[in-house]
């Protein structure tokens, strides 16, 4: 279980720098349909800045600010931006992420279109990767009575 520190300093650190990872996160996604890194890498790296919050704050007190059911919304809006942009490219007579066809709706060149569509994919990967790995971290971390809990109600729904 991942316990609330005590330390000032610890807590001090992590508020100061939290920030900064998320902002640096954010520019790995937007950059990585021109550069390396992408929505993947962003995805990490914001998960990460997230995962910090929740060893130096506490698990109880992590949940109050980011629940689990937001983490939730956090993936499926990342499935479904990654998922229309597939479907819309469909839509309009390509195939799934055939970026060229977006270039009438966006009313840019076919590289425009390109570009900011392959952007709105990686935005969608980025918030899928970073929900998954807090969604996983918040399941790995739960104090054990709380998993015990949740094993007691699945097995009674199954029963039923």
């Amino acid at each position: 279980m991942i316990s609330n520190s005590t330390d000032i300093i610890i807590k001090t650190v992590a508020r100061i720098f939290i920030p900064f990872i998320q902002l640096y996160a954010l520019y790995v996604i937007m950059h990585g349909h021109h550069s390396p890194g992408g929505g993947f890498q962003g995805g990490v790296i914001l998960g990460a800045s997230l995962i910090l919050l929740l060893i130096t704050h506490g698990h109880r007190q992590a949940m109050e600010r980011i629940s689990e059911k937001l983490i939730s919304n956090f993936f499926s809006i990342g499935v479904l931006i990654y998922a229309g942009i597939g479907l819309l490219c469909i839509f309009f007579l390509g195939n799934f992420l055939d970026y060229g066809k977006l270039a009438n709706l966006l009313q840019v060149d076919i590289a425009n279109a390109r570009s900011l569509s392959i952007l709105g994919v990686e935005i969608g990967v980025g918030l899928t990767v970073m929900a998954v790995m807090v969604s996983i971290f918040y399941n790995i971390s739960k104090p054990a009575q709380s998993r015990k809990n949740e094993e007691n109600h699945d097995k009674s729904i199954s029963e039923r």
